[in-house]
């Protein structure tokens, strides 16, 4: 039951947002009283820690191990980073709107809260990284190791926020995700190692 009213709740904070939010439009959705919402969580503060509790912050951990095991190759980072938040995703689909909604947004419900418990501590691992690769020769000199980080999280975690825009925008059902992976791995890859392949040439 209490799997259960999170899922209710989590539904509800990504397509309505937190702050619009009822506990008792979330036991509607669950098909409970709001008695039985506050018995297992008292108010919606301690529902939202929760949700990061025990659904946000194990998603992004998980993350976190695939891409610490990608090794040091950039195009390895990429690619682990693309795979493992298109299987996030594939996963957790509220997660996309959820983070564009209580995160990115000015006056996030969700943005100091998560900020303060670790997910600073990804991008900054990856830029790190790609630094490091940059310089050892093996990313373009051109990019900035930040904004790389920045430009991969917009091909990944957007395309899904915002599939409601550009399917009616394209007049399509849906893209594969093994289409957008495909796409974005391109896209990054030739963009990453073009300049020291023309050089070589």
């Amino acid at each position: 039951m209490r799997a259960r009213l999170l899922d209710a709740a989590i539904e509800q904070f990504a397509h309505v947002g937190i702050g619009a939010t009822s506990l008792r439009s979330i036991a509607g959705a669950a098909g409970v009283t709001p008695a039985m919402l506050h018995y297992y969580f008292g108010d919606k503060a301690r529902l939202t820690q929760a949700l990061i509790d025990e659904r946000l912050l194990p998603v992004l951990a998980t993350l976190r191990g695939w891409l610490e095991s990608a090794g040091d190759d950039p195009l390895a980072l990429v690619e682990g980073f693309a795979r493992g938040v298109g299987e996030v995703v594939a996963s957790h689909p509220w997660l996309p709107p959820l983070w564009v909604r209580e995160v990115l947004s000015e006056g996030g419900a969700l943005r100091d809260v998560v900020f303060q418990q670790s997910v600073p501590s990804l991008p900054q691992m990856l830029a790190q990284r790609f630094a490091k690769a940059q310089a050892n020769g093996r990313l373009q000199a051109g990019l900035d190791p930040r904004l790389l980080v920045v430009s991969l999280i917009g091909l990944t975690l957007f395309p899904v926020a915002s599939a409601p825009v550009w399917k009616r925008l394209f007049a399509v059902d849906d893209i594969p995700a093994d289409v957008m992976l495909k796409h974005t791995l391109a896209l990054l890859g030739h963009g990453m190692v073009r300049a020291e392949a023309e050089e070589a040439s």
